[in-house]
């Protein structure tokens, strides 16, 4: 899906003016303070302003992956069916793949009640076996066909170490029982494909659509050592607050027990499928390599894609996610680091549409169509070294693109149009009295930019601002349709030497560097 903003032959400029236009513009919130300048840093007074060698600051378009590998029958030829699984139903406890859900904290308790009775789940140990197949091997209470290839589990179903279960088109849809306490955990190989899977309330004979947080509903969660491949596949009604249940988790095992059991970093696939109504659409932890391609994230609560600790070497491509209830998107957080993220489309969501924060670095952000959030655009909390290239971020209710706490940020060839306030804004803030946990993600108050082409065009506060950069080059930055019946105007120190700064960009069309004169160590000393 496309933005409407971007189709036709109409120009980019009166796109802009048409947008600014707009109900979108009219609901703007009120202007944000000054930010809150941060104890470590200190505003330098006086700013050179300069035009350096244009030649560093040109660049080719960065290669982006092959996404031709990652389809159905590339998924498909991974299923090694040669061997028999063994299936029984035992005991949830002593089982490493179960000891989040019914270890300390009398978690136990839970099950006790939805199961009435000591705590079992159905196991698929040993090799390969179909769902459709699997159904014919346990208790018809724990698992039954209730019409013709519809499945309603009612226990947890565990994918051993060396177990392997499909979920293909035989298997029209596999309803989870809320009321039973049925979940879906691999700890091997999981591949599902062609079909839905569902968090079902047998109550109401519908899906399990969410009411509450705490209130448990099934979820899907691929452990340390596992591969995990969703292909042409529906899943909704999954995830509550609670971990590793937040709707499908990728995750490695908790450290303690990763020390014992040495399995290595969590991957798979997720191609062309549909996510809706999750507590999280998607959530991985310490993860390598997952690929997210052609899937739609929709009407989700918390979060669309959700990326987290240590995750790496991610491709999140060609992806749709709107509609997130509480908070962001896309959102990779806590040093989930040389990773993509392209050709996405992220909208209509209640905060912004791409998130990359505490301390996520070496990140390729490109050709994303992000536009209609309810805050910012795109927006860097605390991560420094990322490059965002070719992204049209329009129609967002404040900021385009927002800046924090973030040096070497380079924005190449971006489009930031008709925002409620900035087109980029870049600013520094303390971070040291609110809740962040500063040893477990620490952070420098310090921004710097490097803004080389693209358009900033009918920001409803201005194209550009930032405050108390380290640094900040621009070049080829093309300005246009102010929003302001004074013309273009910048705010922070830009607007302090607005006219030189516009004489070299656009009178001579150079490139201008905005360099404090006093040095960080002068100021602080």
């Amino acid at each position: 899906m496309n933005s409407p903003a971007l189709k036709g032959s109409v120009s980019l400029l009166v796109a802009a003016m048409l947008l600014a236009s707009t109900s979108a513009m009219a609901n703007v919130e009120p202007a944000v303070k000054a930010p809150i300048t941060a104890k470590e840093l200190q505003h330098a007074k006086t700013y050179t302003i300069t035009s350096p060698p244009t030649a560093p600051l040109e660049m080719a378009k960065p290669a982006l992956p092959d996404l031709s590998g990652y389809t159905a029958e590339a998924a498909a030829a991974k299923i090694v069916r040669s061997k028999p699984g063994k299936v029984s139903v035992r005991r949830m406890m002593q089982e490493s793949a179960l000891k989040d859900f019914i270890g300390g904290d009398n978690k136990m308790a839970e099950w006790v009640v939805r199961q009435h009775g000591i705590p079992q789940a159905i196991f698929i140990d040993d090799g390969y076996l179909n769902l459709k197949d699997l159904a014919k091997k346990v208790p018809k209470q724990y698992l039954s066909e209730t019409s013709p290839g519809v499945f309603l589990a009612r226990l947890p179903i565990v994918v051993g170490e060396k177990g392997i279960l499909e979920i293909d088109k035989q298997t029209q849809e596999l309803r989870l029982s809320q009321e039973a306490g049925s979940f879906l955990v691999n700890d091997g190989q999981l591949f599902v494909s062609d079909t839905k899977i569902t968090g079902w309330r047998e109550k109401s004979n519908g899906p399990a659509t969410f009411r509450s947080p705490k209130e448990f509903r099934p979820f899907l969660l691929a452990w340390g050592g596992t591969e995990t491949y969703i292909v042409n596949s529906k899943m909704a009604s999954f995830g509550y607050a609670n971990s590793k249940s937040y709707g499908v988790s990728i995750s490695q095992y908790t450290p303690n027990m990763a020390k014992v059991l040495k399995r290595a970093e969590p991957t798979g696939w997720i191609i062309d499928s549909e996510f809706s109504d999750m507590w999280y659409g998607f959530y991985c932890y310490e993860t390598e390599g997952f690929v997210i391609k052609g899937s739609t994230y929709k009407d989700n609560i918390v979060y669309g894609i959700d990326p987290h600790d240590r995750s790496h070497g991610l491709i999140i491509a060609d992806n749709t996610v709107y509609g997130t209830k509480k908070k962001h998107g896309i959102i990779i957080s806590r040093e989930v680091n040389d990773s993509f993220i392209f050709n996405n489309r992220s909208y209509d969501n209640k905060l912004s549409g791409l998130v990359i924060d505490r301390n996520s670095v070496n990140n390729l952000i490109a050709d994303n169509e992000i536009y209609r959030n309810h805050t910012d655009g795109i927006t860097l909390y605390e991560s420094g070294d990322n490059l965002l290239w070719g992204n049209k971020v329009i129609s967002n209710r404040r900021h385009g693109i927002r800046v924090r706490n973030s040096v070497n940020i380079r924005l190449y060839e971006n489009i930031a149009m008709s925002n409620g306030l900035t087109g980029v804004y870049g600013h520094i803030k303390d971070l040291t009295n609110t809740d962040r946990d500063i040893a477990l993600d620490p952070f420098d108050a310090q921004v710097s930019l490097i803004v080389v082409g693209g358009e900033l065009a009918a920001n409803g506060s201005g194209p550009l601002s930032i405050d108390s950069p380290l640094s900040i080059e621009l070049y080829r930055v093309s300005m246009l349709a102010p929003t302001k019946s004074s013309g273009i105007s910048f705010s922070g120190i830009l607007g302090e030497r607005q006219d030189e700064i516009l004489d070299l960009l656009v009178r001579q069309q150079k490139a201008v560097l905005i360099d404090p004169v006093e040095r960080q160590t002068q100021l602080q000393d």
